[in-house]
């Protein structure tokens, strides 16, 4: 399956909305979308699995490698998934007290109230 990438702006987020799937083949276009955006200036990242079918360890250690790109820039980097099939593989890794989660972008920038996430970001 092919990977879709695609960014916007909420607020003083920038989104990068992920579909399809996120494994060995296709992380490296998402790992390159992410620097890219890191080292344009961006430090407030959200990135939406929302459309996401697939998220394997390939995938979870771009995500890590990102925090660690944007952390000491200052940065702050969250993810919106609501789906149970990906939500349990954060939890299984324990990836869910790494990066906060939230159930929609608004959520996690900011605009609205983060609610029932199934997901309690980290302090």
């Amino acid at each position: 399956m092919e990977l879709s990438l695609s960014t916007r702006t909420v607020g003083e987020h920038t989104v990068l909305e992920v579909g399809g799937e996120v494994d060995v083949y296709t992380a490296p276009r998402l790992r390159e979308r992410l620097i890219e955006l890191i080292d344009a200036g961006d430090r407030k990242i959200v990135v939406d699995l929302g459309r996401v079918d697939f998220l394997d360890s390939t995938g979870l250690g771009v995500l890590v490698g990102a925090l660690k790109r944007l952390r000491p820039a200052g940065g702050t980097f969250g993810l919106v998934c609501d789906k149970e099939p990906l939500l349990k593989i954060f939890r299984i890794t324990a990836l869910d007290q790494v990066f906060p989660i939230f159930p929609t972008v608004e959520a996690a920038a900011g605009e609205a109230p983060a609610g029932p996430a199934g997901v309690v970001p980290p302090a």
